[in-house]
């Protein structure tokens, strides 16, 4: 017989997202159950264990404002953050707040069944529990589902068989072994200059190259962390109103093409030098909607390639061509043109050398077998969709949220979907999520979930959930923004295109984070515009007044 719980909230996933999810409900007197696949906290950060594995986003940036007392007494080590740092500071946050008592590690929820009579859900996990609650909250990520490419063979391999988004806790050592590596995006271009350093062979498989800046990453001066401690309230207020959600770097006032061609190099040059990918993104502010100016700097990054990489025929295989710069996601790596003159590493373009199937020993191209004795997938994930549509999750009339968008993705401020009452998803389609400084979209989803629920109950509110119209408006507006850059000029993650079947289209809200807290601060000013407010069931009240 299944164990059966009644609580007012489920939170699942325990991330950046998650753990602040439970605090703020907590917060708000709410009875709180959350889950976690995983054994500890730190959602994409437990996950990707991966050698080399690194935030593109500046530390004293990515991190949480809600709590002076923790950013006053967190100390980050390095400009951008590595895997093992993050993770620390997501547990450390969560001891902080105390939370862990309220979740079930190594617990994955299977279904989510909206009961409309009752305006509840019923919850199940694979441990046999069904909890049963007004509120569920989708931690779940964006990037939380591994995805390995489509090659015959795969489960042939008899060696040591990696992915980057479900690497073992345990180091893994490549020592004078031969490896393989699937994959030169942002994840691959991290992994590659670590294996390189320890295998006798390595052989990376690439399909499509992408652009990547270097990191210029270093430690932290002490006194530099401090000034930032004492300007954080004034920083925060700031990347509030910001494109991208930071406070470090300006906003852009002037277009490259303003300047002459030695102008614009001697500029990219000082960026170069600087390193991070925002210093570049925000140094000029037609980079994404101009396609002269994007070659600028395009050409400027190709070269550099050129004059990195010793073996010019190598060099051109890195050179993107088929994508403007930024409209996939701009990499940032520490070394990764420079470990291609090793001695021991090869590039293999999948385009001009097909991989026909994995053998037992290795892989097989067009060219030939190619035997190694580990392969790595950094094929990256079914992003922002996949999480969700991986559970079995059925809305009104018993809908289901895989088979709906399956047809088509859609949501209401990134936060809610039409037939989907009282579900809130936190960095969803159609919100800012991945162009963005995610930590700070983060916090500003939960936020708005707590803001929500507050003003539901003060009101004797049972459900809300967004109109079927407002969503469709919704999400022709993110596409109308999108449309309006190079964002659309790839295939990526970014529209689905990296998954066979799954509904194309751009899905990331590039408005900026400052005018999507403005939309979503008009919407409840205007009484939560384009949502149905549903009075609380006159057989729900006794029990809602109960958890008050």
């Amino acid at each position: 017989m299944k164990a059966v719980e009644n609580v007012d909230a489920v939170v699942v996933g325990t991330g950046f997202a998650g753990v602040y999810a439970i605090h703020k409900l907590r917060s708000l007197g709410l009875s709180v159950r959350a889950f976690e696949a995983g054994s500890d906290v730190g959602g994409t950060w437990y996950w990707n264990k991966y050698p080399g594995a690194r935030c593109d986003v500046e530390s004293l940036e990515y991190s949480f404002g809600f709590s002076n007392e923790i950013q006053q007494k967190w100390d980050w080590s390095h400009r951008f953050s590595f895997q093992p740092d993050i993770q620390r500071y997501i547990a450390h946050v969560a001891d902080t707040v105390d939370v862990r008592q309220l979740i079930e590690f190594n617990t994955k929820v299977v279904s989510q069944t909206y009961d409309e009579k009752q305006q509840r859900w019923a919850v199940s996990t694979d441990k046999g529990e069904v909890i049963h609650c007004s509120f569920c909250v989708m931690a779940t990520g964006i990037l939380s589902v591994p995805l390995y490419p489509d090659i015959p063979g795969l489960d042939s391999f008899t060696g040591e068989k990696y992915h980057s988004g479900a690497w073992p806790s345990e180091p893994v050592d490549f020592t004078g072994k031969r490896v393989a590596v699937f994959g030169t995006g942002a994840t691959g271009i991290q992994i590659v200059p670590e294996v390189a350093k320890q295998a006798s062979r390595l052989f990376v498989m690439q399909r499509t190259a992408n652009f990547s800046l270097p990191a210029g990453n270093k430690p932290l001066r002490p006194e530099d962390v401090e000034t930032y401690r004492k300007d954080y309230p004034e920083r925060r207020k700031r990347a509030r109103k910001h494109i991208f959600g930071i406070s470090n770097v300006p906003e852009p006032t002037r277009s490259v093409l303003e300047l002459s061609e030695e102008e614009a190099n001697a500029a990219f040059e000082k960026l170069w030098e600087m390193g991070g990918s925002l210093n570049f993104q925000m140094a000029f502010n037609d980079f994404m909607k101009d396609e002269r100016a994007n070659k600028r700097l395009a050409d400027f990054v190709r070269r550099k390639i050129r004059e990195t990489v010793k073996d010019q025929a190598t060099a051109e295989k890195l050179c993107p061509y088929d994508h403007p710069i930024g409209s996939r996601r701009i990499c940032i790596d520490t070394g990764y043109y420079e470990t291609y003159n090793r001695d021991n590493v090869e590039l293999i373009s999948l385009r001009e050398t097909p991989v026909k199937r994995i053998t037992p020993k290795g892989i097989e191209t067009e060219a030939g077998e190619i035997e190694v004795d580990a392969i790595v997938f950094a094929t990256g994930f079914d992003g922002i969709t996949g999480a969700l549509t991986h559970i079995d999750i059925a809305g009104r009339n018993g809908v289901k949220l895989s088979e709906q968008w399956q047809k088509e993705v859609g949501s209401y401020m990134g936060f809610t979907v039409h037939g989907f009452p009282n579900m809130f998803i936190i960095t969803g389609p159609g919100s800012p999520a991945v162009k963005s400084n995610m930590v700070m979209s983060i916090e500003q989803h939960v936020e708005l979930i707590g803001d929500t629920i507050a003003y539901m109950r003060s009101r004797g509110l049972g459900a809300i959930e967004a109109t079927a119209e407002a969503e469709r408006a919704w999400m022709e507006r993110v596409s109308e923004i999108a449309n309006k850059t190079l964002f659309v000029k790839a295939d990526s993650w970014y529209n689905g295109a990296n998954v066979a079947g799954k509904a194309r289209g751009f899905t990331i809200y590039v408005g900026g984070v400052n005018n999507y807290r403005l939309e979503v601060e008009n919407m409840i000013a205007d009484g939560y515009r384009g949502m149905v407010l549903e009075p609380l069931r006159s057989d729900q009240k006794t029990e809602a007044r109960a958890s008050l």
